[in-house]
């Protein structure tokens, strides 16, 4: 036993050194052991043994920094010592008499878990006045089932009592379900087991399902002689983390008397955090409930947290009552074989139990918080690099992105990712489109883990997409500055150049960014010079290569506003006091300022302490604010910027003047306050 319990605690302290995905075919494990089971029985370091030379090398490593496919599925040392003392009790929770400590454990911690994350009080066991309560399942896709089976033996006891000449068979062929057409596969499942027809509705452009669709679906089917009976509302999609509008969808149910189940298998954990339950606004209107602690609260599978108002839909649906199962506290005690699909139940709650007392809420919001942190990380480098694209907003720890261009171009690269070994994800189709999903699922991942896996990422990339656009592709996409941006092709340019003035400053936005960001170092003045404002234009009129040793006196000039803009601010936070003169005379490699500008983005990040906290935030809704997410943007306007699409624009359209001399991107340098 200590051997074991050893050889874990080094796997989850090494996951980092193990290869992602295997590299093994169909079929691996057969050539590895007997066709037949041993006689006789066999020492355990034979068996020991076996571990590493055929489990191993089959097994994805869910645990990993680097596993990115699916939402988490965590553990814990709490959760691993909760479900050892379960597993070493080994009862069988069916009734109250069967397991008391099992049974009355399941319903405090089912209530602590839904205060927890903000659930109203219908929804809680210790409400004398409730005739809800919780249960833990063993997966989100039996929760959605079993509320659906139980919405549909409340229609059909609502049917027989208006209509007792009815057939319950007539009543059933004509139920229709309703989900999001980016719901769970589970939801189709449960359509299918429970007989029953299940209409898609369509999301909007954010993904969402919303009141207004939903309704129109319902009253079509209610002319056709359709029953409405249940809509399963998605907050936190697999596809995208995309979540559907509780509030207009609780509306629409409760008018019409339609069950309401709310999936959040994954997004659920994240509403421990006051500042992410904006999207629970309605959850009152709901009739249940369900999220796994399995995926993000370092509980290990299996474990799923279902509540319901009416606790009686359920007995309705399950009740099945031998006498060899019924007890002196019959009707008294929870009996949560009322409760479920299954008699038996694990002692999941131990396991649960122990996770909240030895993380404590507050560590459960931090860990959630650092997830989210991680992945608006992830976003930001993404963003940076005009090669790829985010088709949809980043909420909490998913962000899906793609390759720009056909989605062969995306599919690729996904096969070359899982083929390296050295990451893992999986794609997704929104819209049409073939996207990369990318979750922060480990309590081990650092930002020094999501920066290698992205620069993973952006060298499998190089392979289908070039890192520098060619010099008939920046001709074509835009003329105007083709004596400007191609000095980077000089082997007398020095690299700095290769994030050029016109780069930098073009945008007034970036200019206004830098001065707001960095206004207590610097001041913005107005250099109107006539000799600098004559090469400027001569530059961007003459529409041949310059001369760099006739100019070199210009290049200073735009160079030094680049320098000081980019890398002096940073500097001066560092107690480095450098002069205006000095910073002209510096050569800068376009490394250096790169490193500069994430350190602009960190900074930032970690200023950032409420992400997605509003669901009309920038961030929510990606469009990045921060000054260095703008600075990298613009630089990447620049066609010799790594990694970069150039996006042609017309450089005067800014002031809607055609005059080159009139040109107002150029008139400004900064000078340095006291």
């Amino acid at each position: 036993g200590k051997e074991m319990v050893d050889y874990i605690a080094d796997y989850l302290e090494t996951i980092r050194e193990r290869r992602v995905f295997p590299d093994v075919k169909p079929g691996y494990m057969r050539e590895l052991l007997p066709a037949k089971p041993p006689m006789h029985a066999e020492p355990w370091d034979d068996v020991f043994k076996d571990i590493e030379g055929v489990i191993m090398p089959g097994v994805t490593h869910w645990q990993s920094p680097h596993m990115h496919a699916y939402f988490p599925a965590l553990n814990s040392p709490a959760s691993l010592l909760g479900d050892m003392l379960a597993d070493g009790i080994g009862c069988l929770g069916f009734t109250w008499a069967s397991s008391p400590a099992c049974t009355e454990l399941e319903t405090i911690v089912m209530d602590w878990l839904g205060q927890m994350v903000g659930l109203p009080d219908d929804f809680l066991h210790t409400k004398s006045a409730s005739k809800g309560g919780g249960v833990i399942q063993t997966t989100a896709s039996e929760a959605t089932f079993v509320s659906l089976l139980a919405a549909r033996s409340e229609v059909l006891h609502c049917m027989r009592n208006e209509y007792p000449d009815m057939d319950d068979a007539d009543v059933n062929g004509r139920l229709v379900a309703y989900c999001s057409d980016q719901a769970h596969s589970s939801v189709e499942k449960a359509g299918l087991m429970g007989l029953v027809k299940m209409h898609y509705v369509e999301s909007d452009d954010n993904l969402s399902m919303r009141g207004h669709q939903l309704k129109e679906a319902m009253e079509r089917d209610r002319q056709d002689g359709l029953i409405p009976f249940y809509v399963c509302a998605t907050l936190g999609t697999t596809g995208a983390c995309a979540f559907d509008n509780l509030q207009e969808i609780g509306e629409i149910c409760t008018e019409g008397s339609v069950w309401l189940h709310v999936d959040a298998a994954y997004a659920g954990a994240a509403f421990i955090c006051p500042e992410f339950r904006h999207w629970l606004q309605g959850i009152g209107m709901a009739d249940s409930f369900a999220f796994n602690p399995s995926k993000w609260l370092m509980v290990h599978f299996d474990c799923t947290a279902m509540w319901v108002k009416n606790s009686r839909a359920l007995h309705r649906t399950f009740n099945v009552e031998p006498l060899y199962l019924q007890h002196e506290n019959s009707g008294l005690a929870v009996d949560y074989m009322h409760w479920q699909i299954s008699l038996s139940k694990r002692f999941r709650s131990l396991k649960l139990w122990f996770v909240i007392r030895l993380h404590g809420v507050e560590g459960l919001q931090s860990h959630i918080r650092k997830s989210v942190e991680l992945a608006q990380l992830f976003e930001s480098l993404v963003r940076a690099d005009k090669r790829f694209e985010i088709p949809a907003p980043r909420h909490l720890g998913l962000v899906v992105f793609r390759l720009k261009g056909p989605n062969a171009g995306t599919e690729k690269l996904l096969k070359k990712l899982n083929a390296s070994g050295k990451l893992h994800c999986v794609p997704s189709a929104l819209k049409g489109k073939y996207v990369i999903r990318f979750t922060v699922t480990s309590q081990q991942t650092t930002e020094d883990d999501i920066r290698r896996d992205w620069n993973v990422i952006q060298a499998l990339a190089k392979d289908i997409v070039p890192h520098r656009i060619t010099l008939a592709e920046v001709k074509r996409q835009e003329p105007q500055f083709g004596t400007s941006l191609l000095l980077s092709n000089s082997p007398l340019t020095p690299k700095v150049m290769n994030g050029s003035y016109v780069a930098f400053f073009d945008g007034t936005n970036v200019w206004r960014d830098l001065v707001s960001r960095y206004s207590d170092h610097f001041t913005l003045g107005s250099r109107d010079s006539p000799a600098l404002r004559r090469r400027v234009r001569g530059l961007m009129v003459s529409q041949k290569q310059y001369s760099l040793d006739s100019r070199m006196d210009l290049m200073n000039s735009l160079m030094a506003a680049s320098v000081v803009a980019v890398v002096v601010p940073p500097m001066l936070g560092q107690g480095v006091q450098p002069t205006d003169s000095w910073a002209k005379t510096q050569t800068w490699d376009e490394d250096v300022i790169e490193n500069h500008l994430e350190t602009l983005g960190r900074t930032k990040d970690a200023e950032e302490q409420s992400v997605d906290a509003d669901p009309d935030s920038k961030l929510q809704n990606g469009n990045q604010s921060d000054v260095a997410s703008n600075v990298i943007a613009e630089v990447e306007e620049d066609p010799f910027t790594d990694g970069v699409d150039v996006a042609a624009r017309d450089p005067y359209s800014e002031s809607g003047s055609t005059n080159p001399g009139t040109y107002p991107g150029h008139r400004n340098a900064i000078t340095l306050s006291e």
